[in-house]
């Protein structure tokens, strides 16, 4: 079982226009972008805040020492 060959990749684009038809490819390209956006976005988000959440909260005290 090895990868896939032109033929294979020929065949796949061939039945995704004629199940989704030329004219939604474009719509369907454009939204499969957004979806990427917001995932890579929302994983930023995340990892922002496992970063603020290891360092000390800083809640205007100051400090004794």
């Amino acid at each position: 079982m090895g990868s896939l060959s032109v033929w294979h990749w020929l065949i796949v684009l061939v039945a995704v226009v004629l199940l989704f038809g030329s004219a939604k490819l474009p719509q369907l390209a454009r939204s499969l972008g957004q979806s990427a956006r917001v995932l890579k976005a929302e994983a930023r988000g995340m990892k922002a805040d496992e970063e603020a959440a290891k360092q000390p909260a800083d809640d205007g005290k100051p400090q004794q020492g």
